[in-house]
């Protein structure tokens, strides 16, 4: 008697284990998705921040990217492969034109087409006030690419889907 309820015991206490493994644990795709949350954190501002906090969030932008990122879009001189540097310090550029500004991602579709790829698409808006207070808003259908190095998530490929032209 004594040795069955040690055995339910240990049986009960491995299947808590398991399920907290694999059901608690995130999964690749949700290690996808957090890259982008932590980006859009990243590269939004609040009218009251200061430049250690704008260097800080600079550097964790560039750890979300590989050694180089490629960039397409329509507009010729904006696209090439860039390196995590170049892409933070064009980003502090960027936003040092900003009072406020606002990055979200929505609509991802996460897809693996091999191991240790991943594929997003996804709607891409970005708002803002300029420091003259002129509005901003733009909406982009944006593909990219992540490979898993390290154990990190991190982008590679980024190119903007002409949805629509005039």
């Amino acid at each position: 008697m004594v040795k069955l309820k040690h055995i339910l015991i240990a049986l009960i206490a491995v299947g808590l284990c398991l399920f907290a493994v694999l059901y608690l644990s995130p999964s690749e795709e949700k290690k996808v998705r957090k890259q982008f949350d932590l980006l859009s954190e990243y590269v939004s501002k609040d009218s009251n921040e200061n430049a250690i906090a704008m260097a800080n969030k600079m550097q964790k932008l560039g750890s979300l990217f590989g050694d180089s990122c490629e960039l397409k879009i329509a507009v010729e001189l904006l696209s090439g492969t860039y390196t995590r540097e170049e892409i933070a310090s064009y980003a502090a550029r960027a936003r040092a034109r900003f009072s406020k500004v606002s990055l979200g991602f929505h609509d991802l579709e996460v897809t693996f087409p091999e191991n240790g790829v991943a594929k997003v698409t996804l709607t891409a808006r970005l708002t803002g006030q300029t420091r003259a207070g002129e509005q901003m808003r733009e909406t982009r259908e944006l593909e990219c690419l992540l490979e898993k190095k390290e154990k990190k998530w991190r982008l590679n490929r980024i190119e903007v889907i002409e949805v629509l032209r005039k």
